[in-house]
């Protein structure tokens, strides 16, 4: 789990919160705020975490947002929280990796408005991550499960259908 500020068009700064699995790289939560406060940061992880679907562990790093009151709500949903060294981003490198493809995917081509257009547009952004990314670590397959193609001229010509409006494509087999 971590933190990303995005800069809007008036000059503000929201801060995206994201929660990722490492295993099969899915984002299992996303959300948007103004003031990042730790009672906002531990109702993101009760609606991140719902019933008793908490892992094992959960890697956070050293920001301001994930105190001890955090640590202690993290505790009573039976994960252990594992924090990284200080100015150590590497050591989460599954999240720095997410949020440096959200920013050169998505962030680096597109102004944000305000907290309501950038939670649209990251809903579609891991709507994409999720469906049409593929990684190679996960044998160029994406985080759902959907496997690259890799016999297009054997079997005809191939669609492009546009993802994140038009930003990124994914491309198909035609029927």
């Amino acid at each position: 789990m971590d933190f990303f500020t995005v800069p809007t068009l008036t000059f503000g700064v929201l801060y995206c919160f994201f929660v990722i699995s490492h295993d099969r790289r899915r984002i299992l939560h996303c959300n948007v705020t103004q003031h990042p406060t730790s009672d906002w940061t531990i109702q993101q992880l009760r609606d991140a975490f719902p019933y008793d679907s908490a892992p094992r562990y959960l890697i956070f790093d050293r920001g301001s947002q994930f105190n001890e009151e955090l640590i202690d709500t993290v505790k009573m949903f039976g994960i252990k929280p594992k924090r990284t060294s200080y100015r150590s981003p590497w050591q989460n490198g599954v999240a720095e990796r997410w949020v440096g493809n959200c920013r050169r995917d998505l962030l680096d081509h597109v102004i944000v408005l305000n907290e309501r257009h950038l939670k649209r547009l990251m809903n579609e952004y891991v709507r994409y991550y999720h469906e049409d990314r593929t990684h190679l670590a996960l044998a160029k397959e994406t985080p759902a499960g959907r496997k690259a193609e890799t016999d297009a001229c054997a079997y005809g010509s191939v669609i492009s259908m546009p993802r994140l409006g038009g930003l990124h494509h994914r491309y198909d087999l035609a029927a």
